[in-house]
């Protein structure tokens, strides 16, 4: 297999964990007899810098034209005060919005070698976490009209929340073929006691569960979740909800788990390309010290592997090396706890790579 892959390096630690992924992407190929080629582009605040704007359109249009995207992180401080139209962050909107990446896939796995690190009880976290996030993306109150405007002597703000049928019926045959190659569990989360689109959403995602006969499908209220997430975990398997929702649950859903740094996430559109990249930020603050965690980043480019080129068992090879690391005990800064050995950005990869083999 011979693919393309366009890589975002970004800002801050971007290009320290990015190449740690590039090397076990590498790796991969060498070990299972893949081609991965890679073409580097500019986007964030390196890309302000360089050309102006954080979104060059040769970025955009190698984004439009190749297998699937790797992104590291983008932004911090020094670009607070451009203006909004260009900051870092209006980067990722634009690359979604192109490639109409409508999913947002994130995991939440508590790895059981750093189980003390999750802020729940031993008793809830001796259940396990092991859940995905299917969040749709590019539609709801994010991309409707903002308004603000002077009514009756004061400032009066409008924020419209707007889904079609077709927008989720295509998040709900995501998260329902995702389910698929999990537990056969999904849970769609509205606020259908209050809201018109929640309605509609509920009304949609049960016409599409119908297409899915071997999943169980169940309904749950934003506020309910957000309760449920902390008090059994356990009970989640796939979650989907809309956009601003989904924000919010897939936060707390990766904080539970203790460990930011080990956090991946896919954005999906139709057909197989997509972009990767792990849900942290670009650390400013630690970047070019050896310090930062690349695992988060090096399993989103495992998940790459599985969901964008259908290499189950590529994608596998790297989720088992990084079991193995941790069983080894080795950690960096931020998950590191008493009995283990602290290691740095780019040893972290180099054990990784011993245990790919």
């Amino acid at each position: 297999m011979q693919k393309t892959i366009t890589v975002i390096r970004g800002d801050g630690i971007g290009p320290e964990i990015v190449e740690q992924a590039i090397r076990v992407l590498n790796r991969i190929a060498e070990k299972f007899g893949h081609t991965f080629c890679f073409q580097n582009v500019l986007a964030g605040g390196c890309a302000i810098d360089a050309c102006g704007t954080s979104l060059p359109e040769d970025t955009l249009q190698k984004c439009l034209n190749c297998d699937s995207v790797l992104l590291g992180a983008v932004g911090g401080p020094k670009w607070d005060g451009v203006p909004k139209e260009i900051r870092p962050e209006a980067a990722l909107l634009g690359i979604r919005s192109a490639m109409g990446l409508y999913a947002n896939l994130r995991p939440a796995r508590l790895f059981r070698q750093l189980a003390a690190a999750s802020p729940l009880k031993p008793e809830i976290v001796s259940r396990g976490i092991d859940l995905m996030m299917v969040r749709e993306l590019i539609g709801g109150a994010y991309f409707g009209a903002h308004v603000t405007a002077e009514e009756k002597g004061e400032l009066v703000a409008h924020d419209d929340m707007t889904y079609a049928e077709h927008e989720i019926e295509r998040i709900a045959r995501t998260a329902f073929s995702i389910a698929r190659k999990r537990d056969h569990r999904v849970i769609s989360v509205d606020k259908a006691n209050v809201l018109d689109t929640s309605r509609l959403w509920r009304k949609v995602v049960g016409r599409v569960a119908g297409e899915f006969p071997d999943v169980k499908c169940e309904n749950m209220l934003v506020d309910n979740t957000a309760m449920q997430l902390v008090k059994n975990p356990a009970q989640f398997d796939v979650v989907v909800t809309e956009n601003l929702f989904g924000d919010i649950l897939s936060d707390e859903a990766s904080m539970i788990t203790g460990s930011i740094g080990m956090m991946a996430s896919a954005s999906l559109g139709e057909g197989t390309r997509g972009m990767y990249e792990p849900i942290h930020g670009s650390a400013p603050d630690i970047a070019g010290k050896d310090l930062a965690n690349p695992i988060g980043t090096i399993l989103s480019a495992a998940m790459m592997l599985r969901y964008s080129f259908d290499l189950d068992e590529e994608a596998a090879c790297i989720e088992d090396a990084i079991d193995r690391v941790l069983d080894a005990g080795y950690r960096t800064a931020d998950i590191m706890s008493e009995g283990c050995m602290q290691i740095g950005c780019r040893e972290m990869g180099d054990k990784i790579l011993e245990q790919i083999g």
